[in-house]
């Protein structure tokens, strides 16, 4: 795996499901990774990931991301979870901040001990023979960023990258990503460092580089209903013009292939239901976007939702 000037949709929990992460693939992404999955959750029914860990040729590469606190539960369960399944890389959550997460001193609540940080990734590069990488936030209190040791911590440990948002567990997603600390990470390893947070455009991924000089850029809550952010960083990086936001017909398109994955993968309730949130991201800021909300929220049957969608915009 390079983890090198890639440009990589990030994890989110309820997104990045195989369908979207297909669209991304297709609209230019380099590198994909699933929603999290719990290693805890894997050891004890299997089965009830199955769904979040579909995955395809089309969409490589690929990686899995596993939570956890336990080092033994989480390596043991990646590596069984690589004898039936074909991942790139393996990535360790160590960012998020849901507290249901958290409470359990998983995700970001990691933050608070590097030394645990170290011996998980540590664990896991002892027994999969892929690479395996972390996702960090600037830390976990908000006026305790401590970032650049979490990170010497997951190198020394055998981490292959490490990806970091610039906000603290604290901050949630709220106020402006930190992008300092980003660069003052890069500046304490030698792996590659991935900088997240408030990324939309590839205007925000030139300065990122600039100001952290991080190896590679990862997009996440701004390909929400928007995959074709990829391609329009690709293009103005590569061409150097900046390229028109998609017309109403080819978001009515995306909606429409969207849904089609979404029923090819997840069959017709979950895709119906699933679907709208996906149809508010995709419209947002559309004329008479409300409106289309309150309608989409009551809709039950796919081809009532498919033509809802063939309307929109009309």
């Amino acid at each position: 795996m390079d983890f090198k000037n890639k440009i990589i949709l990030g994890p989110m929990a309820g997104v990045t499901d195989l369908p979207f992460r297909l669209l991304s693939k297709k609209c230019g992404v380099d590198i994909v990774v699933t929603e999290m999955v719990s290693a805890k959750g894997l050891m004890y029914n299997p089965k009830s990931a199955d769904e979040l860990l579909i995955t395809t040729p089309e969409e490589g590469p690929v990686g899995v991301q596993l939570f956890g606190s336990d080092p033994e539960i989480i390596s043991s369960e990646a590596a069984k979870l690589l004898e039936r399944i074909h991942f790139d890389f393996i990535d360790i959550n160590m960012g998020c901040p849901v507290p249901k997460i958290v409470n359990n001193g998983e995700g970001s609540a990691l933050m608070k001990d590097p030394c645990l940080c170290g011996r998980i990734v540590e664990a896991v590069r002892n027994k999969v023979n892929v690479p395996v990488t972390a996702k960090i936030r600037a830390g976990f209190f908000k006026d305790e960023k401590n970032a650049p040791e979490v990170a010497r911590a997951l190198e020394q440990a055998g981490a292959s990258a490490i990806a970091v948002h610039g906000r603290t567990r604290e901050e949630y997603y709220f106020g402006h990503a930190d992008w300092d600390i980003i660069r003052k990470v890069k500046e304490v390893v030698t792996i590659p460092v991935i900088g997240n947070g408030d990324v939309a455009c590839a205007a925000d991924v030139i300065k990122m580089k600039e100001e952290t000089g991080c190896d590679s850029v990862m997009v996440a809550r701004h390909a929400r209903g928007n995959p074709w952010i990829f391609r329009e960083i690709k293009e103005e990086l590569e061409m150097g013009v900046k390229p028109e936001r998609p017309s109403i017909e080819e978001i009515r398109e995306m909606m429409k292939e969207h849904l089609y994955l979404m029923l090819k993968y997840k069959g017709e309730y979950t895709a119906v239901h699933e679907m709208r949130k996906h149809i508010q991201w995709y419209t947002t800021g559309l004329p008479n976007s409300a409106q289309l909300r309150r309608k989409i929220n009551e809709i039950e049957d796919f081809n009532e939702l498919l033509q809802t969608i063939e309307c929109t915009g009309k």
